[in-house]
């Protein structure tokens, strides 16, 4: 039984990416290589390709709560009720002082405080336009505090700031609580609002880095030899964790179970990837789990679609897994990037993949970058493997933050 308490497990998936509202609907598509990338007019930077999500922001959240809040709050509302959901906890009945919310992010309330920007500039600077909400919407506990207040979940919460990491860093930061026995159920992934914000497009375009196509389902392309930067999009994916003990108690349907994981920082530049340490962090996270790289089935690489992104992060992943049977593959071609909630994202597209040993493509690869190109590279069309054991899911951000997660078949 101690055994059993020391295993961490997912038992439920709450999701909502450019291309799905729910985990069969995103599988489906990344198998069928279809994209939810649109062009879309951003403010003041006319028409980009760009990811948005489509679901019910009132489907657990009340008019006026919403009003209040985020959308970085809507979209973790609704993927963490999703996820209880899909749980089959019985959540009205435990101890909500035992559950915990830990939510990676990029931004937050960037969609709100660039909206009282624009009305402070469209009424001559009156500050009486400048919103009272303004406060609760830009704290660093928002939008983890929107999920417990709407859930009256009276356990800790807070959020990651962990840039384009994060996805990941909330699911660690979940396996470490329920570890540390602070909480019974975490609620946890990453979530980002970025495809609202005009802010971050211009920044991007500032960088040079901003992807565009005159197909915009074609304007994220990573490893490809025109690829031309990110994709902005927004998203959230939660998952719920419990210890296995716990699971197997209430006959949980179980995910996977999470056994190992690496965390670093590469120290060397504010955007720069640093391909050792990205080594570095691939090689703890198969010490922590005690695999070898022969055990891994699937990576899942980061991926951006910026070529100092795509290059350094191959190497990489050539260094830790060439010589193995590791099926490579990426999401952004189908989901541009969703910052915050990329990591926990992409992880649960590959999820599936335990259960029907198909391993989704990366798409829009049309000449591969020779400097990107490796063996068992998952380009453009599935593959089916023998047996989906292991899954590890890259995700690195700015200021080199960099994250690994490795997932075993239950």
């Amino acid at each position: 039984m101690d055994q059993q308490k020391n295993r961490i497990v997912i038992t439920g998936i709450g999701l909502c990416a450019p291309n799905g509202s729910n985990l069969s609907e995103f599988r489906q598509n990344l198998l069928n290589c279809k994209s939810g990338i649109t062009s879309n007019e951003i403010r003041y930077m006319g028409n980009h390709p760009a990811g948005f999500c489509e679901f019910d922001e009132f489907k657990y959240q009340k008019k006026k709560t919403r009003k209040r809040g985020t959308r970085a709050g809507s979209i973790a509302i609704y993927c963490a009720n999703e996820a209880i959901v899909d749980s089959k906890i019985d959540f009205d009945n435990i101890d909500k002082s035992r559950v915990g919310t830990y939510l990676g992010i990029t931004e937050h309330g960037n969609v709100e405080t660039e909206e009282e920007i624009y009305q402070l500039h469209q009424n001559d600077l009156d500050t009486s336009f400048w919103s009272h909400h303004h406060n609760p919407r830009t704290v660093s506990n928002s939008p983890a505090g929107e999920v417990n207040l709407n859930l009256s979940i009276t356990g800790p919460h807070y959020t990651i700031g962990s840039a384009c990491a994060g996805g990941n860093m909330g699911v660690i930061q979940g396996v470490q609580q329920l570890l540390l026995d602070e909480v019974d159920f975490a609620l946890c992934g990453g979530v980002s609002e970025s495809s609202q914000t005009f802010g971050i497009f211009a920044a991007f375009a500032a960088q040079g880095a901003l992807g565009s196509h005159e197909d915009p389902t074609k304007a994220s392309r990573p490893l490809d030899t025109d690829r031309n930067g990110i994709v902005i999009s927004e998203g959230g994916c939660v998952y719920t964790l419990e210890r296995l003990d716990s699971a197997l108690k209430r006959g949980a349907k179980i995910y996977g179970e999470i056994v190992g994981y690496g965390v670093n920082t590469d120290a060397t530049d504010f955007v720069l990837p640093n391909t050792n340490r990205q080594i570095e962090c691939i090689n703890k996270a198969l010490d922590k789990a005690g695999l070898k790289n022969s055990d891994i089935d699937i990576v899942n690489m980061h991926a951006t679609g910026t070529k100092a992104g795509d290059i350094n992060e191959l190497a990489a992943v050539k260094e830790a897994f060439a010589g193995t049977n590791a099926s490579v593959n990426f999401t952004k071609g189908h989901i541009g990037h969703c910052m915050g909630a990329a990591g926990a994202l992409e992880l649960a597209g590959n999820i599936p993949s335990f259960d029907d040993n198909m391993v989704h493509p990366g798409m829009n690869v049309d000449n591969l970058d020779p400097q990107c190109a490796m063996d068992n590279l998952v380009i453009n069309k599935p593959l089916q493997k023998d047996s989906v054991n292991y899954i590890l899911n890259n995700s690195f951000g700015m200021l080199g933050i960099n994250s690994a997660l490795i997932l075993k078949k239950y």
